[in-house]
């Protein structure tokens, strides 16, 4: 798994953590919590920087798609890729859909994954933690704030950069100690292998 804040800030990381020739692999790629955010110029820069890596993009609208196109969707690409945006909103479509569960299958079964901000929180066991950050009511029928649990730390992205500082700060403030927390600069990208993760700077 392959964590970021930024993933146009750590394109390059990604290629060295792939550890593989990454041009020509195929990317699911889930722009869906950006829907409901005014500013997403991120989710054109993601795909850029996929594609200018040689892979190729197979973008997929989970709130939109039938249960059928997303199985065969994330069945047959090499990578998951899951955007930037409103964490509530991206964890209530998940769900509704069903492809949380199937998300957390292939990742178990070693399909690559690369989240980007909300891409990564929503790995975490419950989501509830960035509240100060993303607005929850995005999401009236999220039901709980639990999450995929595929890691056993809190991703913090955006850690000291324009316009999240205050919100990750007051992250910080509120949850350590508490939580294991693990801030990241959009030029930080967490990288997991099996149960030990480390933080690679870009």
């Amino acid at each position: 798994m392959f964590l970021a804040s930024s993933f146009v800030d750590v394109a390059d990381l990604f290629v060295k953590f792939a550890d593989e020739k990454c041009a020509g692999k195929t990317v699911t790629f889930i722009p869906t919590a950006s829907l409901v955010e005014e500013v997403k110029f991120y989710v054109d820069a993601g795909k850029k920087a996929l594609e200018e890596r040689g892979l190729i993009v197979d973008e997929l609208e989970i709130s939109t798609a039938t249960k059928e196109k997303i199985v065969s969707t994330i069945q047959k690409n090499d990578y998951v890729y899951i955007t930037g945006g409103n964490t509530f909103f991206l964890l209530q479509e998940l769900k509704r859909t069903g492809a949380d569960k199937l998300i957390s299958e292939h990742i178990n079964s070693g399909k690559m994954y690369i989240g980007e901000s909300a891409g990564s929180i929503v790995l975490s066991c419950d989501i509830e933690y960035v509240k100060d950050m993303d607005d929850f009511t995005a999401a009236p029928n999220i039901g709980t704030f639990s999450a995929l649990n595929m890691i056993d730390f809190y991703p913090v992205p955006h850690h000291t950069n324009f316009p999240f500082k205050e919100a990750v700060q007051s992250i910080i403030s509120r949850y350590e100690g508490k939580l294991d927390l693990c801030p990241i600069s959009n030029t930080e990208a967490i990288v997991v292998r099996g149960n030990k993760f480390e933080v690679w700077a870009g």
